[in-house]
């Protein structure tokens, strides 16, 4: 006796999950506006004080974020959060490219002008809290990302992930510049950073943040399948 064939392929999140999971993503998105605005006001006005290139560079960084991070909530304000996600990518790839931009450019004046930025205890302590939180936002929307099979959302949290490098990399150049007094320590590394956030301003533009949907249920009448996402 034949039996009816079951199709047991996965078919991805219900719809009353991708609704959660969508809701996630704009508090996610919401609380990393929230948390950038803030930190762009304390290190441009700490940078300034203390004629620190890394610090402004840090605050302007966290601006850039919040654009990033406003794309997507634009993306998901929508009905069809699918229809933005090419605009919300473009969107987040050319942060991506302003910030490389912007690091190299202040990093290379500093290294061959050789300015000395003074001790920032504030920009220290800032540089550490953002090492802090800036993972678990990061981590918190990636996960919610890849199971919506949103690349935006993914993307994003790429930004935000990169907002980590750059504070590891202020905190220790502020903390070599204050205990040996090697300023050339904070551009040096920032380089390093710039060269990842072309990367990744590459892949966001490309859409590569997830590949495509898995094959056999793009075809009519079927629900589409999860989108295995990378990075």
């Amino acid at each position: 006796m034949n039996l009816p064939l079951v199709d047991l392929t996965p078919v991805g999140p219900s719809p009353a999950r991708r609704q959660a999971l969508a809701r996630r993503v704009r508090l996610l998105v919401a609380a990393t506006i929230a948390y950038n605005t803030i930190e762009a006001v304390v290190a441009i006005t700490a940078g300034t004080i203390a004629s620190s290139t890394a610090l402004i560079g840090f605050g302007l960084d966290s601006v850039i974020e919040v654009s990033s991070a406003a794309a997507v909530a634009w993306q998901f304000a929508g009905r069809d959060p699918q229809a933005r996600e090419k605009i919300a990518l473009r969107v987040i790839a050319v942060s991506f490219f302003a910030l490389a931009v912007y690091v190299t450019v202040e990093s290379v004046r500093a290294l061959v002008g050789g300015a000395e930025a003074e001790h920032s205890p504030i920009g220290l302590m800032l540089a550490a809290l953002s090492l802090a939180i800036m993972p678990v936002l990061s981590y918190a929307q990636r996960r919610a990302g890849r199971e919506l099979g949103s690349r935006s959302a993914v993307a994003d949290s790429k930004q935000t992930l990169l907002c980590t490098y750059l504070s590891a990399v202020l905190l220790v150049g502020l903390g070599l510049n204050s205990l040996f007094g090697w300023s050339w320590a904070d551009p040096l590394a920032a380089l390093v950073i710039a060269a990842v956030a072309v990367k990744e301003g590459r892949e966001a533009w490309r859409g590569d943040t997830c590949c495509t949907v898995s094959p056999g249920h793009s075809g009519p009448g079927r629900r589409p399948g999860p989108e295995r996402c990378r990075g």
